[in-house]
Order: C-alpha cells, then sequence, then structure tokens
C-alpha cells in the first residue's frame, strides 16, 4: 500500500472516530434532556417531522423553534445549536427542532410551507408541551436563517374555518435571530452569487442567469418582500467577509425592518465568513440576550 493509500484510510478513520465522538457527546449532552423525537407535523411528505426539547418548568415556557441550514437541500434537525440546549437545560425555555422538504423533492414555497406549518403545529400543541403559545420565536442560519426571517415577517396564514385545527393557530412568532441568511433574490443581479443552492431553491439549473429567473418567484422567495409595521423583532448576525451570503442581505434587510418602524438589531462579525454562527461567545451571548429580551426568559443566575 503506497503512502498515499495509507493517508487515506487513517484520514477516513480519523474522520468516523471523530462522528462518532460527537455523536456520543452530543448524546452524553442531551441524555437528561426530554426529547421527543420525529414527531408529525404534517403527513404529505415523511420529512415533516420535528423534535421537541422540553424544559422542566413549572409554568409555560417560551420556545425557540430552530430551522437548520444546508442550502435547502441538506442539512439535519438533530444538531441542535448549544446555546439553545443551554436554555432547556436551565428549564428558561423548550426548543423545537423541524425538518422540511429539500429542493430534490420540492422547490420553493414547500419549505416555508413546512416551516409556517411547525410553528402552527407548535401552537396547537401549545398546552401539551407547557408552551406558551404567546412567546413562540424562531432561528435559524444560512437557509435555515432564510426560513427563519420569512416565517417571522410574512402575514399570518391562520384559516378559522379550516377544517384541521392545526390550520385555525397563527403562524406568526414574538421574534426572529437569524444567523447569515440570505433576504433579497434581486441581489443575484447585482452581486456574485455563486452557489447553485439559490437557482434550486426555485427549480432552476446551477448557473441560471438571474434575468433568466422568473421575478414574481425571485419576489416571493425573498423575506425582504414582505415586511411590515406588524413584524416582531428581529435580530441580524452576518459575517463581513460572507461569501456565500453576501453580508448586503443583512444590511438591506436591516434598513427595510427599520424604516418600517420594526426593532431590529443588525451585528455584522468583523473578520468572519459564513459560519458567522459560531464566530465566538460574543455571538452566541448576543443571541441568548435578543430572546431573553423579546420572549421573557427567566435570566440566567451569574
Amino acid at each position: 500500500m503506497s503512502i498515499f493509500k495509507r493517508l487515506a484510510v487513517l484520514l477516513s478513520i480519523a474522520a468516523c472516530c471523530l462522528a462518532l465522538g460527537t455523536s456520543f457527546a452530543r448524546a452524553q449532552a442531551e441524555e437528561t434532556l426530554n426529547v421527543q423525537r420525529d414527531i408529525a407535523y404534517d403527513n404529505a411528505d415523511p420529512a415533516q417531522k420535528l423534535d421537541v426539547y422540553l424544559a422542566d418548568s413549572d409554568k409555560p415556557t417560551p420556545v425557540m423553534v430552530f430551522i437548520h441550514g444546508g442550502g435547502w437541500r441538506a442539512g439535519s434537525k438533530a444538531h441542535v445549536p448549544h446555546w439553545l440546549i443551554g436554555g432547556v437545560k436551565a428549564g428558561r425555555l423548550s426548543v423545537v427542532s423541524v425538518e422540511y422538504r429539500f429542493t430534490n423533492v420540492a422547490p420553493h414555497p414547500a419549505q416555508v410551507s413546512d416551516c409556517m406549518r411547525a410553528i402552527q403545529f407548535v401552537r396547537h400543541n401549545a398546552e401539551k408541551w407547557n408552551i406558551d403559545p404567546k412567546r413562540i420565536g424562531v432561528t435559524g442560519g444560512s437557509a435555515g436563517g432564510h426560513l427563519s426571517l420569512w416565517v417571522g415577517v410574512h402575514d399570518d396564514i391562520a384559516d378559522a374555518r379550516a377544517e384541521d385545527p392545526v390550520r385555525r393557530q397563527s403562524s406568526r412568532v414574538a421574534c426572529v435571530v437569524d444567523f447569515a441568511g440570505p433576504a433579497d433574490w434581486s441581489l443575484l443581479s447585482q452581486l456574485e452569487h455563486n452557489h447553485p443552492a439559490y437557482r434550486q431553491l426555485l427549480g432552476y439549473e446551477p448557473g441560471t442567469p438571474a434575468d433568466k429567473m422568473d421575478a414574481a418567484a425571485m419576489k416571493d422567495v425573498s423575506p425582504i418582500s414582505f415586511v411590515s409595521e406588524d413584524d416582531p423583532p428581529v435580530l441580524l448576525v452576518h459575517g463581513d467577509k460572507d461569501d456565500i451570503v453576501p453580508p448586503e442581505h443583512a444590511i438591506r434587510m436591516h434598513k427595510r425592518l427599520k424604516a418600517a418602524g420594526v426593532t431590529t438589531e443588525l451585528v455584522l462579525v468583523e473578520g468572519a465568513n459564513h459560519g458567522v454562527a459560531g464566530a465566538g461567545p460574543q455571538v452566541t451571548q448576543r443571541a441568548i440576550t435578543f430572546t431573553q429580551e423579546h420572549l421573557g426568559l427567566r435570566k440566567r443566575a451569574d
């Protein structure tokens, strides 16, 4: 066996060990939590499931709904950020992690429809899960940030006359925490967006010129299109060196929210790339503080 083949084998073994170690560490961290997994919130596709991490509390808790990233065609609801798990452990909030249909199954609006339905499903089960239906927030990074923004600023889709009791529930949330989520597809014609996911989300092939894409679809997929004065507070965290989702997305969204009179905060992390959610404790702490302020969380004892 050549030295290169031996190196490849060793690297493969190391990767497997790292994956197993990460899974074991996650399992250890969650073993004391009350977790209910793979609860179906709809029946159109096997992906429409969520995991519920319930806080131990005598009173109904706020809840943060987590939407994972992955270019709308990858990722997993299993990877919940530590700052959210910490809130569950402290009994300050519950967490719901949502899976949704990927673009290889269905293009937009399938993803946003699933996430809106998940919010309604959480509210429908609020009493069962000891959750305060008036204190539901949403957070996510990258594709999950986009979906969080879209859910946060879109009009309520509740249908009071629906036979389905879930559809009668409000889809509105009390706050949004976005990490590096795209907000404005009109920027595709102004700045480089080489990642294929932007086009795939709308059912186009990678590399399709922006001027060949349906303008109405590009507007509908963009959270910035739905900003209005009744939107909840929004925290936008973005790296100023992000070359996957240019920071102009967050800057434009912040300006639009501010112009509409919405409470908004923009945190541009100097030198950070697309992985801004892991940029350091200052980012995590700002997300925690923002959530405390707008969901009425009990503060941590220092």
